[in-house]
């Protein structure tokens, strides 16, 4: 293999010729082999938008040559659209705020800038990735503004995922809208429900996690380019601190706002852990939703069998036949990964001190998870387990009916001394409340029929009340 020597404030480096890299991406691979993942595809992007849209702003305010900017911007072209991914190597945690990451992006686009000017990697005298491609910006503005922009992408598509389980969620309750079933609390039996009603409970709260998703993005949109290290904008003349955030709202095709105060999105990050605790909010609604599809499920012969998930795939090397609810399963997990994501997100805006918060990484590295996690679990939830639900009317039924918990709705017809005496009758001899409550002569089967009727346990005030 061939290297090329390069040169930092601590000395002498060999990179390899063919890469896009450099000294100070070299260093920070060594320094950070923590995770094994690199910053995340949407946050490659975002930096060479940044990057794009710094060189228009230099250019247009004659801080920057035409020739030089053009080459800056063909080549984070070439990033956003795809290409060399790859030389992305530092590790999505790491020490410095996110400065290797920025070294990374400035070192790539650098090197690739000069091959379009016809030099060889590693000829900074031609771009240089600090003078040019870091021209008039600080680690401090462009890691927050390209974890921001990163952070947007990747919201949209969950919120639409959300859209999407809600719409399915919702087409169930319709589908299941005259299956009666005993309604439980606490575990143990309460009042007669329909099976739609608890589909359709389901999708008002995804109704507003997807609700809660779409509107925290509006938090994010608020960006601190031109304010460099601590927000004062030390090194950004005037016209570039104007010009960047326009250029960057174009070239992300995004609506950025410049913050008001650059210094608060410098050192705070308070929106994330807001963006994270609506995720965590979400996570915890479709737990809840994918363990009681488990329990509905539960069986088929041992347990409540009232409703059929999809059969997905063969659930046990060592029982014929067993069939597990795996896609809930996995939900599940996804969920509970988004819960500790956001315990560390917490922690970490908490962490930083004074003009700037060191824990960047760690919060956009989560916050990514996160988004990536949610976004996945809830397309399998939708395209693996919910379209293929189907109800089991008849075993609904039976359960109600040997349960005793018609007696509540015979409460204002008998008094509830007499109903529970009805119950306590039932259970003792095996009987339906039904049945008791026939032999017990306290009300005939036809206003037992009357007040009994499914559809009118539905909706408030029974018809016929005596």
């Amino acid at each position: 293999m061939k290297y090329r020597i390069e040169h930092d404030l601590l000395g002498e480096r060999s990179v390899p010729a063919e890469a896009y890299y450099g000294i100070h991406t070299l260093r920070a691979a060594e320094n950070f082999p923590i995770s094994g993942r690199p910053i995340h595809r949407q946050l490659i992007i975002a930096l060479a938008e940044v990057k794009k849209a710094a060189a228009l702003a230099n250019r247009e305010a004659d801080l920057l040559e035409a020739r030089i900017a053009d080459a800056i911007g063909k080549a984070c072209d070439e990033i956003i659209a795809g290409s060399w991914h790859e030389q992305f190597i530092v590790d999505a945690l790491q020490g410095g705020a996110g400065t290797s990451a920025n070294m990374n992006a400035n070192e790539v686009v650098a090197n690739r800038a000069i091959e379009l000017l016809q030099g060889e990697k590693g000829q900074y005298d031609v771009i240089h990735p600090l003078d040019h491609v870091n021209l008039s910006q600080s680690t401090n503005d462009v890691f927050p503004t390209a974890v921001r922009i990163a952070a947007i992408r990747l919201l949209k598509p969950v919120s639409g995922a959300f859209a999407e389980l809600q719409s399915a969620l919702q087409s169930k309750e319709e589908e299941f809208s005259g299956v009666i079933k005993l309604g439980r609390t606490e575990m143990q039996d309460a009042l007669p429900v329909m099976l739609g009603q608890e589909f359709g409970a389901y999708a008002q709260a995804v109704a507003r996690d997807r609700w809660r998703i779409y509107k925290v993005e509006e938090r994010l949109r608020q960006i601190n380019m031109g304010g460099t290290a601590v927000g004062t904008g030390l090194n950004a003349e005037r016209r570039y601190i104007y010009l960047i955030t326009e250029k960057l709202r174009d070239i992300a095709g995004l609506g950025l706002a410049r913050a008001e105060y650059l210094m608060d999105p410098t050192q705070n990050n308070d929106v994330f852990a807001e963006v994270s605790g609506m995720l965590k909010t979400a996570a915890v609604n479709l737990a809840k939703i994918a363990n009681d599809l488990r329990l509905l499920s539960s069986g088929p012969a041992g347990g409540l069998a009232e409703i059929n998930l999809p059969q997905q795939q063969a659930g046990s090397s060592i029982m014929p036949g067993k069939i597990n609810p795996v896609i809930p399963e996995a939900v599940r997990q996804a969920a509970y990964q988004v819960m500790a994501n956001d315990q560390a997100i917490t922690m970490a805006a908490q962490a930083g001190e004074l003009e700037l918060n060191h824990m960047l990484p760690l919060i956009a590295d989560n916050l990514f998870t996160s988004l990536d996690l949610l976004y996945g679990a809830v397309k399998i939830f939708i395209e693996r387990c919910i379209g293929g639900i189907t109800a089991n009317p008849g075993r609904c039924r039976e359960i109600l009916e040997q349960s005793s918990v018609y007696a509540t709705a015979l409460v204002p017809y008998i008094g509830h001394e007499q109903a529970a005496l009805l119950v306590q009758k039932a259970r003792s001899q095996g009987k339906t409340i039904r049945q008791a409550a026939i032999e017990s002569m306290l009300l005939s089967s036809e206003q037992l029929e009357a007040i009994l009727n499914p559809y009118q346990l539905t909706k408030p005030g029974i018809s016929g009340k005596k």
